[in-house]
């Protein structure tokens, strides 16, 4: 009789499973979960982080100056495996639902032929204000008294002024985001290129003494410079969207960018130089003042750089300009104290060599040199051109 715990009689034991192999599977299925949860579409992540700027971009271009304001260059975008910015901008513009775009409200002056007529002859005023009043002036020379003639003076300044304004909120020269202080010290390097050379003089010979002359040739001659400073900035504008729009990468555009600011530059002084030159001719000078010129240089590329959305540099540009035309004076009426003799030295020096006028011109030379190698480095960036 066989017990029931023979091992002949019973059956066989299925064989246990190795202890290390479910370890092994579990293992398996955690670095896959761990692979499934990493960064797989990171150009999604980057999505999300600029939702704002791609929902409200009306096209690609439009993202790709906001992420390179933000910091992205053509480098970083090869993490988010493109080659370039724009071809990262192009497939977040493309990821966008089409309701989210809407269409452009903004942008370059176009080809409205009765846009640009309006914004022309807005820019023309200023300059006609100011003509009209060296006009009448100069007729009734002898026939008018001078309370009248000073009365003449400033309804011509205040509708050269309210031209002005008029002028600078429409067309090319509009600052979307203002001028900030700029228009006081504007005022200031003004009143300076009127008066402030006789204001000099008589300080340097013991004045001043008592109301001393202008000379409004470089006034006229900034104002009547208003309309190709206009169009300068339109031709910029335009040319540098263009640029924008047929380039692939930022290094591209930035080297595509400066000889355009360059160019136009030297166009708005190449129309500087003669109008200057015919106000300083019409009222009695015989040539074109340094002063004036790099003055007129140094309001335009301020008001480049405003308009495209960076006024801050134009204000320090012209607050240190004023500086350094108050300081002139300001040294030598200190000189005349006991033992500060030579702080008048650099100003005589300064006067000896290139007159008076010197002093104003390298203020505003200096300035405008300095502002002009900024504006290079930063109209050459994408997000100096996106639209307002």
């Amino acid at each position: 009789m066989t017990r029931p715990d023979d091992p002949a009689t019973t059956p066989a034991a299925a064989p246990e499973r190795p202890a290390e192999i479910p370890p092994r599977a579990s293992a398996r299925r955690a670095s896959g979960a761990t692979a499934r949860r990493g960064p797989a579409d990171p150009v999604k992540s980057l999505l999300h982080d600029h939702r704002d700027l791609c929902e409200r971009a009306v096209d690609p271009l439009e993202i790709a100056a906001g992420l390179e304001a933000h910091g992205l260059t053509d480098r970083t975008a090869a993490r988010y495996r493109h080659r370039d910015v724009f071809a990262l901008a192009e497939e977040l513009y493309a990821r966008m639902p089409p309701r989210a775009h809407d269409p452009a409200v903004g942008g370059p002056p176009g080809p409205d032929t009765e846009a640009r007529a309006a914004w022309t002859l807005l820019a023309l005023l200023p300059g006609a204000a100011c003509l009209a009043t060296a006009g009448v002036l100069r007729v009734t020379e002898g026939v008018l008294g001078d309370g009248t003639r000073a009365l003449v003076t400033v309804v011509g300044a205040l509708l050269a002024c309210l031209a002005l304004r008029a002028c600078l909120g429409r067309g090319p020269l509009r600052a979307p985001e203002g001028a900030g202080r700029a228009g006081m010290y504007a005022c200031w390097l003004l009143s300076y290129a009127v008066y402030g050379e006789e204001l000099l003089a008589q300080v340097m010979t013991g004045g001043p003494d008592g109301p001393w002359g202008g000379s409004p040739a470089p006034l006229l001659g900034l104002a009547a410079a208003i309309a190709p400073a206009a169009w300068c900035a339109h031709l910029f504008t335009v040319r540098a969207h263009r640029k924008l729009s047929g380039s692939r990468a930022l290094e591209e555009f930035g080297a595509g960018v400066r000889p355009l600011l360059l160019a136009a530059v030297s166009l708005f002084l190449g129309a500087l130089l003669p109008l200057l030159y015919l106000a300083d001719l019409g009222l009695g000078g015989g040539g074109v003042p340094v002063a004036a010129v790099a003055l007129g240089v140094l309001f335009f590329v301020a008001r480049l750089l405003a308009v495209h959305g960076l006024p801050e540099p134009g204000t320090v540009a012209l607050a240190a300009a004023c500086a350094v035309e108050a300081t002139a004076p300001a040294l030598v009426l200190a000189a005349r104290l006991p033992g500060l003799e030579p702080l008048a030295q650099p100003v005589d020096a300064l006067v000896s060599a290139g007159g008076t006028g010197a002093v104003s011109a390298l203020a505003c030379g200096g300035a405008a040199l300095g502002l002009l190698l900024h504006a290079a480095l930063a109209l050459s960036r994408a997000s100096a051109h996106t639209r307002a």
